[in-house]
């Protein structure tokens, strides 16, 4: 696992068992999200590979109001809010979970506005998965989804770590922007 950048950033790791606490919380309140982001591509793999700085999760656009309800007992609140899009909420010590806000569709497809063009929309098989994290099953989204996620803007250095080791695992061919 790589070592984080600075101490900062290791002070606001996003650590498994916080990802656990957060995934029970919510499905304990009726609230359905799949992980996206960083944790997604480990969920997917079985295995943590890196640190993460935060928690992405998909999530219905309706359920903001419960989702902070869920989540306040163990110290988030709303540290941006960029609805319909997306919203983070900050707990005390840095933890972060984004929240990319989606309305699903007739096809149980997800509708995420974008701030400068059309709507993606994650694709009904996206949210059919299932990883790993610490030994337990939690929602992902597919490695395929995860793929078009990464795509549309310009990769880091996670971005390729996290792009190369799903396409490897799930034979699933690199994308352009990626093979360089």
């Amino acid at each position: 696992m790589a070592a984080p950048d600075d101490a900062r950033q290791a002070a606001a790791a996003m650590p498994a068992g916080e990802v656990l606490r957060v995934l029970e919380a919510l499905a304990a309140a009726g609230i359905a999200v799949w992980l996206d982001g960083g944790w997604a591509v480990d969920a997917a793999l079985g295995e943590q590979t890196r640190l993460h700085a935060d928690l992405d999760l998909v999530g219905a656009l309706k359920d903001y109001a419960a989702t902070l309800a869920a989540l306040a007992p163990f110290g988030y609140a709303p540290a941006e809010d960029e609805r319909p899009v997306r919203y983070v909420l900050r707990a005390p010590g840095g933890r972060e979970i984004d929240v990319h806000a989606v309305t699903f569709d007739a096809e149980g497809g997800g509708l995420q506005p974008q701030p400068h063009g059309p709507a993606f929309r994650y694709p009904p098989e996206g949210f059919r998965w299932t990883g790993t994290i610490a030994g337990r099953r939690v929602p992902c989204l597919s490695p395929e989804v995860q793929l078009l996620c990464h795509l549309g803007y310009e990769p880091d250095e996670t971005d390729r770590h996290d792009v190369r080791l799903l396409a490897a695992r799930f034979g699933l061919e690199l994308p352009a922007p990626y093979r360089a």
